[in-house]
């Protein structure tokens, strides 16, 4: 790519997000909408800076609003690791063989689309409205994504590769550590991109059902109480919490992937 290219790569999405904050800022000047539901910008910003300590003002909430964000990407990361250990052992002993797949794949496709917020009932009546219960419902969530791509990797072993398996006699563990991992690694790491970006939506839910500390608590508390530029700057939080974890996973897997490139 050249560097023309490679920069207009990157002003594009830049103007295309300064043509939505110019919007933003025409609709709430222009009186478009409502300063109630919708704030300007500068006081969303001001609301930001202020929750996370970086500017004089904000009362008691000054600070706030970095525990809370603390406080969720750690649920998010706790639910996406355990999701991601889950998913892949799970995942490489149903993928590794043609008999597990065949008895296991009806369920776990009448399973795979229950949405995590339904089973919080159930999680509550197991954990209360509890810390524990967050995670395990984060857990649950996110571990679909992980299981089913590394169940995929698996099975899509080239045959070729079976029979070199079988020809050297290798166990099944030893097939699925030398070959049907390295096989599934693009399928495991796409799926634990997707994973990430679940678990940060249910951890968020979770925290508002549970009134655990978090920035799901904070915009749900900020809505009650028609804070509304406390509540957006809670939003833009959680959209550059899910924009980092992505590109730093992204970052991973082009490292982990370069093998691919050669």
């Amino acid at each position: 790519m050249t560097p023309r290219r490679s920069a207009m790569a990157l002003l594009e999405p830049l103007g295309l997000l300064l043509a939505l904050l110019a919007l933003w800022w025409a609709a709430t000047h222009g009186q478009w909408v409502s300063k109630v539901f919708v704030p300007t910008p500068e006081a969303t910003l001001e609301s930001l800076l202020q929750g996370l300590g970086l500017a004089p003002g904000g009362g008691d909430a000054a600070g706030a609003l970095a525990r809370f964000s603390l406080a969720t990407t750690g649920r998010m990361l706790a639910g996406w690791g355990l999701a991601t250990l889950l998913g892949v052992l799970l995942g490489a002993l149903i993928g590794g063989s043609a008999t597990a797949r065949a008895w296991l794949q009806p369920t776990l496709e009448f399973i795979r689309p229950l949405p995590a917020s339904a089973v919080i009932p159930l999680a509550i009546s197991i954990f209360g409205l509890s810390g524990g219960m967050v995670l395990a419902v984060v857990s649950f969530g996110a571990m679909w994504p992980v299981l089913l791509a590394t169940v995929h990797g698996l099975a899509s072993v080239h045959p070729r590769l079976r029979e070199v398996a079988a020809a050297l006699q290798l166990s099944r563990l030893a097939f699925a550590w030398k070959i049907g991992l390295p096989n599934a690694l693009p399928d495991i790491l796409a799926g634990m991109r997707l994973s990430m970006t679940v678990s940060l939506i249910v951890s968020v839910v979770g925290e508002m059902i549970a009134s655990q500390e978090g920035l799901g608590q904070a915009i749900l508390l900020a809505a009650r109480a028609f804070h509304a530029s406390e509540l957006f700057a809670g939003i833009v939080l959680l959209g550059a919490i899910g924009f980092v974890s992505n590109a730093l996973l992204a970052l991973a897997e082009g490292r982990l992937l370069r093998w691919q490139r050669r």
